[in-house]
């Protein structure tokens, strides 16, 4: 595949709303800072040229945080995409990070409050285009943490909202008090415990953005003969890597996914990003998703 060709946009697009339309293959950026999402990583220029060659690959979707970092992630996308008005950048708060190995839950509207203003900052905009809640809070009830966020977008400094590791309880409590446009929840061959909750993002037309969605385990084994060697006989058969027919695979299970797989090189991004291309037959989606089970 020739690499100066391929583009996000094979895998189609998805309307988030209010006129933000997006590639269904996004970048993740957390992992473009430093060893355990912690501090700015070794090679800065280069995690800014990953930056802007995804873009350049048609990615116009790219997922941060503030806890990335903390703050780095946030402050690589700014400088790498000034001047690159047609991606849109989602980010996420309510997650601290004390030090480099913790992530503690922290979705108190004041302090929701200080992380959103924080991210304007960082981010160099006056509106987040997709701000979504990292995590349920067990201190805080869900539907303050929401209405926190609802009254940052009444006051326009938030376009659109968006929901993670939540369950279906909690995307219903948060859809009563705003209009949810996605989902970020873990999916992936090896883990469809939120199997109901892409199934009700399907049903709502809300996009579902898998983390952690290369995440292949026992399936990328190489061998003949056990059902575990699927995605490797598939990969093989598709003259491709396990990893590209698992975000193969995820495009092809939903209209409603939206991948967001992150990497720190331009080659893993490449490859990434020519998964879009890659189609899969009906018999081999079924195969993956059955031994993936």
């Amino acid at each position: 595949m020739d690499m100066d060709t391929i583009s996000a946009a094979a895998a189609g697009t998805h309307d988030l709303g209010d006129g933000l339309v997006v590639n269904r293959l996004g970048y993740g950026a957390m992992r473009i800072t430093g060893k355990s999402v912690w501090g700015p990583p070794e090679n800065p220029d280069h995690a800014i040229r990953v930056l802007q060659r995804a873009a350049e690959l048609g990615v116009n979707f790219i997922d941060t945080a503030d806890s990335y970092g903390p703050s780095v992630s946030e402050e690589l996308i700014a400088e790498a995409l000034e001047g690159y008005a047609d991606v849109v950048v989602a980010t996420k708060g309510g997650l601290r990070r004390p030090t480099a190995p913790e992530w503690t839950n922290d979705a108190r509207p004041e302090h929701l409050r200080v992380a959103l203003e924080g991210s304007l900052k960082r981010l160099r905009v006056e509106r987040i285009d997709l701000y979504q809640l990292h995590a349920p809070d067990p201190q805080v009830p869900y539907a303050e943490s929401i209405g926190a966020l609802k009254e940052f977008q009444d006051e326009g400094k938030i376009r659109l909202i968006g929901v993670s590791n939540v369950d279906l309880d909690e995307l219903e409590i948060a859809r009563g008090i705003v209009d949810v446009v996605s989902v970020q929840n873990r999916f992936n061959l090896v883990d469809r415990s939120s199997e109901d909750v892409l199934a009700r993002c399907e049903e709502l037309g809300i996009a579902f953005l898998p983390w952690f969605p290369l995440d292949t385990g026992r399936l990328a084994r190489q061998g003949t003969g056990r059902p575990e060697t699927a995605l490797g006989e598939i990969a093989k058969r598709h003259e491709t890597t396990p990893a590209q027919i698992a975000l193969a695979w995820l495009l092809a299970l939903s209209p409603a996914m939206l991948p967001i797989p992150g990497t720190a090189t331009l080659a893993h991004l490449d490859e990434n990003v020519a998964a879009a291309s890659i189609e899969l037959s009906g018999e081999e989606v079924a195969r993956l998703t059955e031994v993936g089970r």
